[in-house]
């Protein structure tokens, strides 16, 4: 009895794992199907215009020099080689804070 118990148990676990959709999905293949659904869900739209980023420097006798409207500071410069600076004024003025300072660059960058 014990037996027939045993193969009958075995006969339906080798059913269940022939049954389509019942065997368990390997980490990769779930991780691809996220991948895939991810991507369906994302938008391209090649008719669109292309962002450009232009930069360029402003410079100024003294310790502030600033970017005008639509730029950002993306670095700064000073003569006498000074190192201590900050950048102020809505992320658009470069202030040096050494004495003395003869001129000033911001390099300033924006989206065209």
């Amino acid at each position: 009895m014990k037996l027939n118990f045993c193969f009958l148990l075995l006969l339906l676990l080798l059913l269940q794992m022939t049954i389509p959709g019942s065997a368990q999905c390997s980490l990769d293949a779930i991780v691809d199907k996220k991948i895939k659904d991810a991507l369906t869900g994302l938008e391209l739209n090649p008719s669109a215009p292309a962002k450009r980023i232009s930069c360029f420097s402003v410079v100024n006798s003294g310790k502030l020099s600033s970017c005008p409207a639509g730029s950002v500071v993306t670095g700064c410069a000073c003569g006498y080689g000074c190192g201590s600076w900050d950048v102020g004024g809505g992320e658009t003025t470069c202030h040096y804070q050494c004495n003395p300072v003869d001129w000033t660059t911001a390099c300033c960058c924006r989206l065209t």
